[in-house]
């Protein structure tokens, strides 16, 4: 097993993530107008994973800013041809050089921290080389859910007047246009999210280094991603729950409770309950709910991460 593997987590983790939005719009929907995303039947505000999971890209590429071992697979304006043509080139390069060989998986992983967290899908690379061990899929340890708001949402299109006129013929006739954005007054969101050490150890080498920095990347993910359009969104809470193990009747810990969990992900998240504060009709706050996290079964550790 290379360093690679041996370096991954021992332990599974679930967790949730409590997010808000005021007057702004978290994850807009392009077939909808960019209209907020509602569930139609309960009128939930939905987000989905792999918007969390771009903010989360962005934090670990702007505070790793090209260290190795840190880069972004799925980057703005760079193609996916030409990531795996990186690690193409550097897969021969290393039989020609130095006489042994490295797998193109391996290397992936290795030097990209989303494919060692959230996994991919490098096709290119896997149809076009002749190469030992490629990989044209990559399945992460690290994998979220839709988030859902916890109470209906009631998304608006405010109108603006704007002085940005976008053509000329317009400019000579008027000196200022009408422009909509739409927001969610205010939205309190919830997602649920799993890590798993046997994807972890077997396929990625996800480390326990790469575990605290996506911990930190999901306490920071909103502050270097402000817009106009998605007002103030801020991180509440994050509850992990690690799988440590239960000690067995010598009081050693078993392995497998580690690794394959102490209990099932649903029953973690069922201790976390989100309610309104009596006599709050409309929320507008994060102080107008509760949050409260029931009594963990026996293996398992709660970790309320400081935000």
């Amino acid at each position: 097993m290379s360093k690679l593997y041996e370096n991954a987590i021992q332990n599974r983790y679930d967790f949730v993530i409590l997010y808000d939005v005021e007057n702004g719009n978290p994850n807009g929907d392009p077939d909808a107008g960019n209209m907020p995303r509602t569930d139609p039947e309960t009128g939930r505000g939905i987000v989905t994973d792999v918007c969390i999971k771009r903010k989360i890209r962005n934090y670990i590429d702007l505070v790793k800013d090209g260290e190795p071992g840190y880069d972004i697979y799925i980057k703005q304006d760079v193609s996916l041809n030409s990531q795996d043509a990186k690690g193409v080139s550097a897969v021969k390069d290393i039989k020609d050089k130095a006489g042994k060989s490295e797998s193109f998986r391996d290397f992936m992983c290795k030097s990209f921290f989303d494919i060692r967290t959230f996994g991919a899908v490098m096709t290119t690379a896997a149809k076009d080389n002749d190469l030992s061990n490629v990989a044209g899929q990559v399945r992460g340890p690290v994998q979220l859910a839709f988030g859902k708001s916890v109470d209906p949402i009631s998304p608006q299109e405010v109108t603006i007047t704007r002085v940005a006129i976008t053509t000329d013929d317009k400019a000579a006739t008027a000196s200022t246009e009408m422009g909509r954005k739409h927001i969610v007054p205010y939205g309190l969101y919830r997602q649920e999210g799993f890590v798993s050490a046997n994807l972890a150890e077997r396929v990625t080498g996800f480390s326990e280094a790469d575990l605290e920095l996506l911990w930190t990347a999901i306490t920071h993910m909103f502050d270097d991603d402000r817009s106009a359009a998605r007002g103030i969104m801020t991180l509440r809470e994050l509850i992990i729950f690690k799988h440590a193990g239960r000690a067995d009747s010598g009081g050693a810990e078993r392995e497998s409770g580690a690794k394959l969990g102490c209990a099932p992900s649903h029953r973690l998240f069922e201790l976390v309950t989100v309610a309104r504060r009596g006599g709050v009709a409309v929320p507008r706050a994060y102080a107008d709910y509760e949050v409260t996290v029931g009594d963990a079964p026996a293996g398992v550790e709660i970790i309320r991460r400081d935000v």
